[in-house]
């Protein structure tokens, strides 16, 4: 199985990943950085500059698989003020 790594983009910062992840494929690895942001979001809370930030998954050669910004993930979250019947 591939390897992939999680970096954070948080502005000019970078925050490496220097273990990774063996996953399946790519969209495996993009279902677990989403994942990651959700729950970085859900620890933080929505500060603006996580809201900028970005996960950029890379393979073993460094290259760069996918980028997956922080506020791509925060559309799809459910709304937590919703009233449920």
């Amino acid at each position: 199985m591939p390897r992939y790594f999680f970096n954070t983009r948080i502005g000019d910062e970078l925050i490496v990943d220097p273990d990774g992840e063996d996953l399946r494929n790519p969209d495996r690895a993009w279902e677990v950085a989403r994942q990651m942001i959700l729950e970085v979001v859900k620890s933080e809370g929505a500060q603006p500059a996580l809201l900028e930030a970005v996960i950029e998954v890379t393979d073993v050669a460094g290259e760069i698989v996918l980028e997956f910004p922080f506020s791509e993930a925060l559309l799809d979250m459910p709304d937590q003020s919703a009233t449920r019947h």
